[in-house]
C-alpha cells in the first residue's frame, strides 16, 4: 500500500502537466492567456482531489495484486 505522502507527490506532479496542457488548450481556443490561466487553475484543483481519492480507493481493492505468499521458508 502506497503511503498517503507519495500518493500527494504523484498526483502533484501529474497535475503540474495536465495544468500546462489544459492551459495551452483553453489558451489556444480562446485566444485569452488570462481565461486559459483561470481554466487551467479551476481544471487543477479539481482533478487533483479527484486523483487523490481515486488513488487511495484503488489502494483498498484487492483485483490485479500479487498477495504475498503467508510464509516464508
Amino acid at each position: 500500500m502506497e503511503s498517503h505522502r507519495r500518493s500527494i507527490v504523484k498526483a502533484l506532479s501529474w497535475r503540474v502537466v495536465a495544468l500546462l496542457i489544459t492551459a495551452s488548450v483553453a489558451w489556444i481556443i480562446t485566444g485569452s492567456l488570462r481565461f486559459g490561466v483561470i481554466i487551467g487553475g479551476i481544471d487543477t484543483v479539481i482533478k487533483l482531489v479527484a486523483y487523490y481519492f481515486h488513488e487511495r480507493l484503488w489502494n483498498r481493492i484487492s483485483f490485479g495484486r500479487i498477495r504475498d505468499p503467508e510464509y516464508q521458508i
